[in-house]
């Protein structure tokens, strides 16, 4: 089967040829956000996505597969926005630490459903899948680590307990989702701002 035999048969417009595959991501986060992995149907989330169900497993064999590939796809797009923020600033611990707060804070605001469902739902990932999500979400937490660490080497951090400092730092960026409100007063602009001062003293920068 190739792509071009997905079906439009739903209701509503039919999904443009060739986007399947965004259609399905759409429709599967928003599916797995309102009802949970087990409460999340593979037919519903064909019929949200405006496929059949025989278009469905031409882009994923199962709905495990599915929602692992929502999770990495998000690990993926926050490691990548990390690493291009911290090509920029230079071996400065200080503006590293800086650039990678912004980072997640705009990874948090911008993916704040497919953080919750990761948050709510990420034990129903099979061992497989499990496995690989952990060494991408480690590859982050190594960057986090590593610059607090040099940081303190290098006399740019004063905190005792790096690894504390890191854990509280990852912890309030990662509760974001919970509570922030894109309609309040606070932008993602701005919100990076309070966080990077807040991350800097909790290193004592």
């Amino acid at each position: 089967m190739t792509a071009a035999s997905e079906s439009s048969a739903h209701s509503g417009s039919a999904i443009p040829r060739g986007q399947g595959g965004d259609a399905l991501s759409v429709a599967a986060r928003e599916i797995f956000a309102e009802r949970g992995y087990h409460g999340a149907s593979i037919r519903d989330i064909a019929k949200r996505a405006g496929l059949s169900l025989s278009a469905l497993y031409y882009w994923h064999s199962s709905k495990q597969e599915l929602f692992a590939g929502l999770l990495e796809d998000s690990v993926n797009d926050y490691v990548q926005a990390c690493d291009a923020a911290l090509r920029d600033c230079g071996d400065d611990p200080v503006e590293q630490l800086r650039a990678i707060v912004r980072a997640t804070v705009d990874y948090r605001v911008r993916r704040r459903v497919e953080s919750t469902i990761a948050a709510r739902e990420i034990r129903n990932l099979e061992d497989e899948h499990a496995r690989r999500l952990a060494a991408l979400r480690e590859s982050a937490t190594r960057l986090f680590q590593d610059i607090i660490d040099d940081g303190v080497r290098r006399g740019a951090f004063s905190c005792e307990h790096p690894v504390e400092a890191r854990l509280a730092i990852q912890s309030a960026c990662n509760a974001i989702p919970q509570w922030y409100d894109p309609e309040s007063d606070v932008g993602p602009a701005e919100l990076a701002d309070r966080y990077v001062t807040i991350a800097l003293r909790i290193v004592g920068a």
